[in-house]
């Protein structure tokens, strides 16, 4: 098993990671400066947008439809969770401090692909039976017309989220639960059967929603995700100023081995550099495709609002939660080099509010862990829908994502860890293959956008305001009655 991991720790460092890197950070420069860096200067219309209700203008309906701020509450739910919490322990145990930095510059780069990706997957949705349906898989096929990428990219992303981040989040409540026991003084080495049963339960608790439809347990989980993430950063806030003297040094510190000024163990520049880049996109998902799957969900006026939220949905990600995590983690001055993930997270609360933080962490991280498994579950049964909407080949599906989230809570998390990183890097490519040329689009959308704006409008999209746009699906001409309604 170790022999593995060895190996395809070497393939993402030594090759897949740093090729990566320079893609996603070349292709967002360029739509940074074709936006005319729209990830900054809208950052205003960002929350503006938030404010904007369900759109009944076009397919969908207004009974069926998502507001924008639903459609970043559920995004959103997929993005807080595991990669806040584990990932970024785990980002500053390998990289160092400095990989936080690399974090935050990535996060405000990548902001504009976060918003050609989300606008795109509004712009080609389709209707649906629930709303709306749409990610990559449908602007491959419509926008570039090339229905083989867009099964390519359902592959992938049903692998990546469907089985292998599902085995992530598995993993993370396995170890966290085991932890807390643990602070219980129990023996967790004379427990070895923990993990498995852990899992089980977890099995069935998934299953109960997947098989079952217990609409009522969703329905709580995704009241309860903005209460247990406002829950944790409260506990962050309370650490930050119980130790506000120590904030100085700690940015300083992440600043100077950001940038290869100091190292910490093994963590040179390079290191800080690939961990900080991808445990960040491992949190806020820009650039990767699946932000898109729930965006596209949302009914607004106008595609470009939705690409706005969630490029602000990114920034909540990466620069308020991660930053949280960074700082509980960094004022305990932790030992670097050892990839302990959440466990990491959990001992710095520990340290600094006492055992009781480290039990209510352990119910925050199953929660939301929890959460973002039905979430990933929903990414791959969408994308399953777009390949073949066989229910034997759902029910199949089915069946093979609670294995994963079975092997996950058991499994080696340096080996899941790294499974990640090389699924969500070729994910990553397939999807930036889409958007790169598809960028002269949303370009086009955001002129609309802007041009609508100084006129002082409300903005509102239809076919005909770009008639050259081809295969759209939705956003049908206006009618009298929206006129005169809009009037």
């Amino acid at each position: 098993m170790q022999q593995l991991t060895d190996a395809i720790g070497a393939f993402n460092d030594g090759l897949f990671w740093p090729l990566l890197i320079v893609i996603l950070a070349v292709s967002s420069i360029y739509f940074s400066a074709r936006l005319g860096l729209v990830q900054f200067r809208l950052i205003p219309d960002m929350f503006r947008a938030l404010k904007s209700g369900p759109d009944s203008s076009h397919e969908g309906g207004k009974k069926q439809s998502i507001s924008s701020f639903q459609a970043f509450a559920i995004s959103a739910a997929g993005r807080v969770g595991t990669g806040n919490v584990a990932g970024v322990a785990t980002a500053i145990s390998v990289g160092g401090p400095g990989a936080v930095m690399w974090m935050w510059i990535m996060a405000m780069v990548l902001g504009a692909a976060s918003f050609v990706e989300s606008t795109l997957a509004q712009l080609y949705k389709v209707p649906h039976s629930t709303g709306f349906r749409g990610g990559p898989a449908y602007y491959m096929q419509y926008g570039l017309g090339r229905r083989w990428m867009g099964v390519l990219f359902a592959i992938t992303i049903t692998v990546t989220f469907g089985f292998v981040f599902n085995a992530v989040q598995s993993n993370t409540i396995s170890t966290t639960l085991v932890g807390s026991v643990g602070e219980f003084g129990a023996d967790t080495d004379a427990l070895p059967w923990l993990p498995a049963a852990i899992g089980v339960g977890l099995v069935l608790l998934t299953a109960a929603v997947i098989f079952g439809g217990v609409k009522r347990i969703a329905n709580v989980a995704q009241t309860l995700v903005p209460l247990m993430a406002g829950l944790y950063l409260l506990l962050g806030i309370a650490v930050v100023a119980m130790n506000v003297e120590k904030i100085p040094g700690v940015i300083a510190l992440i600043v100077t081995h950001a940038f290869g000024i100091r190292e910490v163990a093994a963590a040179g520049l390079g290191t800080a550099i690939i961990q900080g880049v991808r445990r960040g996109m491992f949190s806020n998902e820009a650039g990767l495709g699946s932000a898109p799957n729930a965006g596209a969900t949302a009914s607004v006026s106008h595609p470009v609002k939705q690409g706005l939220v969630q490029t602000l949905g990114v920034y909540f990600d990466t620069l308020v939660v991660c930053s949280i995590t960074a700082f509980i983690i960094l004022v305990a001055n932790p030992t670097y080099g050892e990839d302990l993930g959440a466990t990491m997270t959990q001992d710095a609360l520990g340290a600094n509010l006492g055992s009781w933080a480290v039990h209510v962490l352990t119910v925050i991280i199953f929660l939301l862990a929890f959460t973002s498994v039905l979430g990933n579950y929903y990414y791959g049964e969408s994308n399953i829908g777009f390949l073949n909407s066989s229910e034997k080949v759902m029910t199949a599906y089915k069946w093979v994502f609670l294995l994963a989230t079975f092997l996950g809570s058991i499994g080696s998390i340096q080996l899941v860890w790294t499974l990640a990183d090389t699924t969500m890097g070729f994910m990553a490519l397939v999807n930036l293959a889409a958007i790169i040329p598809l960028g002269a689009v949303a370009y086009k959308l955001l002129k609309d956008y802007l041009d609508q704006r100084k006129q002082g409008l409300d903005p509102v999209f239809t076919r005909d305001r770009l008639p050259e746009l081809r295969n759209v699906q939705c956003w049908e001409a206006r009618t009298a009655e929206r006129d005169s309604a809009l009037s």
